[in-house]
């Protein structure tokens, strides 16, 4: 096999005796102390909705990580994991005045916000509370551009902070995301401009916010796109981006200014994998009497592979490893709906022509939201479980 994936996952996805997702833990914590060491002293505060698999938590708890939560239910089981409830933050600005109130039970003081009308419900729910608003971006460059639901102009978000302050909040700081799987870095910098112009007004106001969050974005690197492209984002790039970035606004800010990151994406997908197996590779005429292959696996978009919009997975065949023997096929999912496939099936994939129903297949670098963008039963086929490997390093 020619993709390099850590043998204890290798080893766990050929001895699974049927459909599951397995996470490499260890893979996840270096993942991690990687990130820690390209952007020192950045507050990591993984994004749960990426992997809201416990062990997982418990292991990014366990090397320092806090948690971004966009519920109660969140919020409770990231507390779970043993870490204060001052490391954890409401990073949603969409919220209910009774999630709020919850939030603000379990203990949580920091709360996300991009407009007036969820400040005034912050202040009557969770009196005191610390809030940082919400920078809106464009999104360009990200394969999900995160552009419009979320956010506000520079300009509302000092009005927004200015009015936290009179209610009796803590304008605390700024945030930004640059999109899900970004693949550039002036993206980077142009949200690092947005952030510059609102600490410079919030300034004139007397308002000196302690920490801008930068959200997430951050790219998995061993994804494919719609297309089957290597998805070959500039990482280091970026990520000299970004601390530039830091030491600009640091530099500009009147008071010590902390930095909180979000990633889920680039700390999970590329640590976990589904194994799933073959329903049937097939050869049809469609409609115009073009003939096509298909392959159909048992797993899809409702039961593991959600973004297959946006993305696709390199995939291995265990025991079919013979190049000459590939032909092209659109894959699809088990679904009698005609979206769950690749490219919305326009993308023919390399697959062994002697693939037979039952036989094994590997995705990979589908750690993240495999768990969490599931349906309880679409078709009748439930989630798929989860398996977290520990063990020493080593590479197949």
């Amino acid at each position: 096999m020619t993709e390099k994936i850590s043998a204890r996952l290798a080893a766990a996805l050929a001895a699974a005796p049927a459909d599951r997702v397995v996470y490499d833990l260890d893979g996840i914590a270096d993942q991690y102390d990687r990130l820690t060491a390209e952007l020192p002293g950045v507050d990591v505060r993984f994004a749960l909705k990426a992997c809201p698999v416990d062990a997982v938590l418990d292991r990014l708890a366990e090397r320092g990580a806090g948690f971004d939560a966009a519920s109660p239910a969140e919020i409770v089981q990231a507390l779970a994991t043993g870490v204060p409830a001052d490391r954890v933050h409401f990073g949603n600005t969409v919220k209910s005045d009774a999630d709020i109130a919850h939030a603000h039970r379990l203990g949580v003081r920091t709360f996300a916000t991009d407009s007036v009308q969820d400040v005034t419900a912050v202040a009557r729910h969770a009196p005191g509370a610390r809030v940082f608003c919400r920078l809106a971006t464009s999104g360009d460059g990200a394969l999900w551009g995160l552009s419009r639901k979320f956010g506000t102009s520079p300009e509302a978000a000092v009005r927004v902070l200015a009015g936290a302050r009179s209610l009796g909040l803590v304008p605390a700081g700024l945030s930004v995301h640059v999109g899900s799987q970004q693949m550039t870095g002036e993206a980077w910098q142009r949200a690092f401009d947005l952030l510059a112009g609102a600490l410079e007004e919030l300034a004139r106001l007397g308002i000196a916010p302690d920490h801008v969050n930068l959200g997430g974005g951050l790219p998995a690197l061993g994804c494919l796109d719609r297309h089957g492209n290597p998805l070959e984002p500039p990482l280091d790039k970026i990520f000299a981006v970004i601390r530039e970035g830091m030491e600009h606004l640091t530099a500009l800010a009147p008071a010590p200014l902390a930095f909180v990151m979000e990633p889920g994406r680039h700390l999970v997908a590329d640590h976990g994998a589904v194994r799933a197996h073959v329903s049937r590779l097939t050869e049809r005429a469609d409609a115009d009497g073009t003939v096509a292959r298909w392959l159909y696996l048992s797993v899809g978009k409702y039961n593991g592979l959600y973004e297959m919009d946006q993305l696709s997975h390199r995939m291995v065949f265990p025991g079919h490893e013979d190049p000459a023997g590939l032909v092209p096929a659109v894959v699809a999912g088990p679904t009698c709906d005609s979206d769950d496939a690749y490219g919305s099936g326009r993308l023919r994939v390399p697959v062994p022509r002697t693939l037979a129903s039952g036989d094994p297949v590997w995705l990979l670098s589908a750690g993240a939201y495999a768990p969490s963008y599931t349906t309880q039963g679409f078709n009748g086929i439930g989630p798929l479980p989860c398996v977290c490997v520990p063990g020493p390093e080593g590479e197949h």
